[in-house]
């Protein structure tokens, strides 16, 4: 840990942090020495192994007699079969801190991608990749790459960008992996040089939460990759070879509208949690983008709508300000497009699709579909019908600010816990995130609970969301 000061405001703050290693690595191969990598201090033989993969020196396992690492001096020697070129002309790149090459890649040409890739697995990468990102999470500086279809093969960490894809290639070469038509996700921008390597590896598609360079574009198309840049939340640009980017799964579902209720001020939190980082975005980008795959039209209800200019959906107030999570289910319910709503509360982060949609399901001649876990009801992860307004307005009229409130006045198809526990035998899909604990758990892999004992209990602890 490092004294860092943060200057914010008008005030200087000290704090404590993390800050990135720099290692400078000498590689020596068949006695002669090639370069120093300028790298991250963490597996050096897979930076090493790509690195040489990448440059053409070696192309499979026995192409390496011998390669040694010592961590003590920064050295790594290396013996190859064969020998190398008399005059290694080094080429300077566009690397984090200018990268080095020996041989420019030469991208395999080829008239397209190998198969069709969904939307949801560049999403779902994208995810797993920062939560995997703990260099970056720590003490920022870093980037990162992965590689994967539906899931993660292997991943990296390192302070250039370069280095990343190059940590990849050797772990995939000394472990006998294929990466011919998968998905390369990264933390960088996209250059000729990263293009150029991935077709090397038979890579398919290149996704970016950045920018491509216009010459990395032009390589993308003659190499048949499909390269995706400004990854969102539930959105990308398609830069090449766009067809081979298919929208699969499921249908939306029809006449009803996702709310997201982001009211509340978060006082045990100490800050808005919405916008605590969550999945490699926002926490309320990941609710925003689960609810936009089922319903065709999701709205926000939050009384401050610029703090998420970022959303792609409509912003809608409480009609009854100050009157708590029925207020804000009002505000949806009232102002949604569709005559049925489905609530959640912006802090979910355990929503599971199928559970939703059999909710959805059964919402035919009542006015809320609401199901029940072990702590008694879940009013703020259920749907309502509009044929409920008229209750809601009544008991908010009336200062009855509890969701139970409307009860006896409605029709209510009540889903019994045992009928959520065939989709969710936890009751996570209602857990919410209110403490810096529970985050901090969230983020460390933990399934954080809520501590609800009871309706009342359960319902209070949802107040500060809407």
């Amino acid at each position: 840990m490092a004294t860092i000061y943060s200057f914010k405001k008008g005030v200087m703050e000290q704090v404590e942090g993390g800050v990135v290693n720099e290692y400078p690595l000498q590689l020596v191969v068949n006695g002669r020495e090639m370069a120093t990598l300028i790298a991250s201090p963490h597996d050096l033989r897979f930076l090493v192994a790509g690195f040489l993969r990448l440059q053409g020196f070696v192309s499979k396992v026995d192409d390496f007699l011998a390669l040694a690492i010592c961590q003590d001096f920064g050295a790594a020697s290396v013996t190859i079969r064969g020998e190398l070129p008399e005059r290694l002309k080094p080429v300077l790149t566009s690397g984090c801190g200018t990268g080095i090459s020996f041989n420019m890649p030469k991208p395999v040409q080829k008239s397209s991608p190998t198969r069709v890739h969904a939307p949801e697995a560049i999403f779902a990468l994208m995810n797993q990749l920062a939560q995997k990102c703990e260099g970056y999470q720590n003490h920022g500086g870093m980037h990162s790459a992965g590689v994967g279809s539906d899931t993660l093969l292997l991943h990296a960490e390192d302070i250039g960008r370069h280095n990343t894809i190059d940590r990849i290639a050797g772990e995939a070469l000394l472990k006998g992996i294929s990466l011919a038509g998968t998905i390369l996700v990264t933390s960088g921008r996209v250059s000729t040089e990263l293009v150029a390597k991935a077709s090397l590896l038979g890579i398919d598609l290149i996704a970016s939460r950045t920018s491509p360079t216009d010459m990395a574009v032009k390589m993308a198309e003659e190499a048949g990759i499909t390269l995706v840049g400004y990854v969102r939340a539930d959105s990308f640009k398609v830069y090449t070879h766009a067809g081979a980017i298919g929208a699969t799964g499921p249908e939306k579902i029809a006449g009803v509208t996702g709310v997201i209720l982001a009211g509340g001020a978060s006082s045990r939190m100490g800050s808005n949690k919405a916008l605590l980082p969550h999945k490699g975005g926002r926490f309320i980008e990941s609710i925003y983008r689960e609810l936009s795959e089922i319903f065709p039209e999701v709205i926000l209800v939050t009384n401050t709508p610029e703090q998420y200019q970022f959303l792609p959906c409509r912003k809608v107030p409480d009609l009854y300000p100050g009157m708590g999570a029925l207020a804000g289910i009002h505000a949806g319910l009232a102002q949604a497009s569709n005559p049925s709503v489905f609530t959640v509360a912006c802090d979910m982060p355990h929503l599971d699709p199928a559970l939703i949609r059999h909710i959805a399901g059964r919402r035919g001649d009542c006015d809320l579909v609401l199901p029940k876990s072990e702590h008694g009801y879940e009013p703020l992860h259920a749907l309502y019908n509009k044929s409920a307004l008229a209750a809601m307005e009544q008991c908010l009229t009336q200062g009855k600010r509890r969701i139970v409130s409307i009860l006896p006045q409605l029709k209510v198809n009540e889903i019994p816990a045992s009928e959520v526990a065939g989709f969710d035998p936890e009751f996570d899909s209602f857990s919410n995130i209110n403490t810096p604990q529970e985050y901090y758990e969230l983020r460390n892999g933990d399934k954080a609970r809520p501590a609800t004992e009871s309706l009342p209990a359960a319902e209070q602890a949802h107040q500060a969301q809407a």
